[in-house]
């Protein structure tokens, strides 16, 4: 029989990325998906999946709930759940391996680090792999390091990830840029700033030139590793007093020297939100 395994997210980019990745690693793979936590509850009762990926934040029923639902009503409470979260702090995590996750996956991930963590609960099942879907056997346990577990130490140190329970505590320096202040934007006005998160790399703090609820357009220096056009990301918005409005899904629409010669130290990146969370975008705005 087929291995299944559910995607539940309702960011269709971020669900695409993941079963394009899945089908990479095991043969004849079943790809169950939902837009929500609700859709996904229905799926679950009527195909039974071998793995449950989940985001945490969803409209209708989130991931927490839908992970309750399963671990005390549904008919397969033990079925490996893997958490998907734009929240990496501890606490946030602890709160989810506490409900019960078997382990959890920081947006935006690459899809090494998605392979490395599904091959991980497939194992447990004794569900074999595609020849080069077998990720690194002493790969470090992510749980294991976050509850103090004794996991095997890595030959090689993971990079940090960059903390985002309250990215604009302590911003990053960006010294060819003013500091934001309120300017006129396409779709209303946007006091406030922006941190892009890409996967891999350190966090960007940004200047909002334009902003709407379908895209934002965002100054920043030119960095080391340039974004890439279609790269997924998350956006960290806060307001001018520097509280968090809202982590929005993303991905990287376009990218535009300032100026008109290689050597221009600034670009203009236009990211565009595959969010559908309806309290996100109520929240996003009250500030345009």
């Amino acid at each position: 029989m087929p291995v299944k395994i559910m995607v539940a997210d309702d960011a269709t980019f971020v669900r695409d990325m993941i079963k394009r990745t899945l089908r990479t690693m095991v043969q004849g793979v079943e790809l169950l998906e939902a837009p929500d936590g609700a859709r996904a509850r229905v799926i679950i009762k009527q195909k039974q999946p071998d793995l449950i990926l989940s985001d945490w934040e969803m409209p209708e029923l989130s991931g927490e709930e839908l992970l309750k639902w399963l671990r005390e009503e549904s008919p397969t409470p033990k079925t490996p759940f893997i958490m998907i979260t734009s929240r990496g702090d501890r606490e946030h995590v602890m709160a989810a391996v506490q409900a019960g996750v078997n382990d959890y996956i920081s947006k935006p991930f690459t899809p090494e680090e998605l392979i490395r963590k599904v091959a991980k609960q497939l194992k447990k099942l004794n569900i074999s792999l595609k020849p080069g879907g077998d990720p690194d056997k002493k790969a470090q346990d992510s749980l294991s390091l976050l509850t103090g577990g004794g996991a095997a130490k890595p030959k090689e140190k993971p990079k940090a990830k960059p903390a985002v329970a309250n990215p604009f505590a302590s911003p990053q320096a960006v010294s060819a840029e003013p500091k934001p202040v309120a300017k006129k934007a396409k779709g209303g006005n946007f006091e406030g700033r922006a941190v892009l998160r890409l996967a891999g790399k350190a966090p960007l703090e940004c200047v909002v030139r334009e902003a709407s609820l379908q895209a934002l357009g965002v100054f920043l220096v030119r960095p080391d590793q340039i974004p890439c056009v279609f790269d997924q990301a998350v956006i960290d918005l806060a307001d001018k007093n520097e509280q968090l409005i809202a982590t929005i899904n993303a991905y990287i629409h376009s990218v535009q020297a300032v100026e008109p010669n290689p050597a221009s130290r600034g670009i203009k990146v236009v990211v565009r939100f595959v969010d559908n969370d309806p309290a996100k975008m109520e929240a996003l705005s009250l500030h345009l």
